[in-house]
């Protein structure tokens, strides 16, 4: 029997907690993956200022869930196989201790694991403006083997709402072969009392919020073991 196809996504304190949620949801989708999840003690505050979903509701997506604080999880060792990782939002603090291989938490020492092991490690850093040490240290990363993926929305889609913006990104870099992100109420991206708000805004104001015909953004199939 062969060894199940592991996923880490790790959630910082930096604002754009959704990206992680997404994310999560996204990887979700595909049952073949072991999920494995670590969110920081900023990034459920986070999640609790910026979204309408709670700890429990985040976390209830991964098949395993780490503590920040556990430097004796599974994830801390290279011994044990993982396909990947994602640190979405990744935090300026998070990022400058990767480089620096600073490991003074799991989402730092799983992130140096799968950069010395040579394993795909996608960084979803948010900050603006950034200066010369964050680009310094994004081009160490860089060197070092991490994907340097900050969310940057394209309007070529011609997005109509905030989470059309928010799958842009997280399609930017597939994380399952089998997932598929749909946007717009045709999945669980948002949740009911979202969508009822913007129903309402809809209702208000038609011309600026024109109804969505359902469609799906499929992430291309490329494998973040490959």
């Amino acid at each position: 029997m062969s060894a199940p196809r592991r996923i880490v996504v790790a959630l910082s304190g930096a604002s754009g907690a959704i990206y992680g949620i997404r994310a999560l949801e996204v990887i979700r989708q595909d049952r073949s993956v072991e999920l494995h999840a670590i969110v920081s003690s900023g990034a459920k505050a986070t999640i609790a200022y910026e979204t309408d979903r709670s700890y429990d509701d985040v976390v209830g997506m991964a098949d395993v869930v780490h503590d920040e604080k556990n430097l004796a999880a599974s994830l801390a060792s290279g011994t044990f196989l993982t396909a990947g990782m994602l640190v979405a939002p990744c935090s300026m603090r998070t990022m400058s201790a990767i480089a620096n291989a600073l490991d003074d938490n799991l989402i730092v020492r799983a992130a140096d694991v799968h950069l010395k092991e040579r394993r795909k490690l996608v960084l979803m850093v948010r900050e603006t403006p950034l200066n010369a040490n964050h680009l310094r240290l994004m081009h160490e990363l860089a060197l070092a083997g991490a994907v340097i993926l900050p969310p940057v929305p394209g309007f070529y889609q011609k997005p109509t709402t905030l989470m059309d913006l928010v799958d842009h990104s997280v399609a930017k870099r597939s994380i399952s072969s089998r997932s598929r992100i749909r946007s717009s109420g045709a999945g669980p991206v948002r949740s009911r009392s979202a969508e009822r708000r913007t129903r309402a805004r809809r209702a208000e104001n038609p011309r600026r919020f024109p109804a969505l015909a359902a469609r799906t953004i499929v992430v291309p199939r490329r494998d973040i073991a490959a």
